[in-house]
C-alpha cells in the first residue's frame, strides 16, 4: 500500500495531482511536471535529513495513486498531508494507507502525535478524518497550534492522533475485532 518516494513515479503522480478535485487541497503544488520533479527531489532529500516522512500510496498493482506525508516535524509532532488521485476516490485506499503510515511513524520513528488541519469547507477530508476512530478534535486541546494554523482567518479545524490513543485503539481491536467492524460500518 505504501512505498518510499522516488523520481520514477513523478509523471503518474503529476497527472493525478493536477485534477481540479485534487489540486486545490495539495500542500506541495506544482504547475509543471518539471516543478513536481524538483519538489519530489527536495522531499526525498528532506526525508534523508529527518525533516519529514513521505511515502507514495500505491494500489494493489503497485501503481502510484497519491502521497502521504508528515511535514513540519517539531518536538515529536508533525502535520499530516495526504492526497489520492480522483480516479481512486471512494475505493477504500485512504484509511488503510493512513493506518500503514501511522504504524510506521509511531513505531519506527520518535513521533508522539500527528496533527491534521482540515479546511472547514473540505467535506471529503472531513469525512475521511471522521472515519478514524482514534482521531480527536484538537481545536481547544491544542489551542496554540489551532491559533497558529488559523492566524489570518478561521479556515481549518485541527485534529490530532496521539501515539497513545492510536496504540490503545489498535490493542483494543486486536482483542475485540468485532468492535473494529462496528466502527467501520
Amino acid at each position: 500500500m505504501l512505498k518510499t518516494r522516488d523520481l520514477y513515479e513523478v509523471p503518474v503522480l503529476f497527472d493525478l495531482m493536477v485534477h481540479p478535485e485534487v489540486f486545490p487541497y495539495i500542500r506541495q503544488k506544482a504547475a509543471t511536471s518539471d516543478e513536481f520533479y524538483f519538489l519530489t527531489k527536495q522531499t526525498i532529500e528532506a526525508e534523508e535529513k529527518g525533516e519529514l516522512i513521505s511515502r507514495t500510496i500505491v494500489d494493489e498493482y503497485y501503481h502510484p495513486i497519491g502521497t502521504i506525508n508528515l511535514f513540519d516535524i517539531n518536538e515529536n509532532y508533525g502535520f499530516l498531508a495526504t492526497w489520492i488521485g480522483q480516479p481512486y476516490f471512494g475505493k477504500g485506499y485512504n484509511t488503510p494507507a493512513k493506518e500503514e503510515f501511522f504504524n510506521e511513524v509511531f513505531f519506527n520513528y520518535n513521533i508522539e502525535g500527528i496533527f491534521m488541519k482540515v479546511r472547514k469547507t473540505n467535506m471529503r477530508s472531513l469525512k475521511a478524518v471522521l472515519k478514524l476512530p482514534y482521531a480527536a478534535l484538537g481545536n481547544s486541546t491544542y489551542s496554540g497550534v489551532y491559533q497558529k494554523i488559523n492566524a489570518n482567518d478561521e479556515v481549518y479545524d485541527l485534529f490530532v492522533i496521539s501515539k497513545d490513543h492510536y496504540v490503545s485503539y489498535q490493542q483494543f481491536t486486536t482483542i475485540n475485532p468485532a468492535a473494529a467492524e462496528d466502527e467501520v460500518s
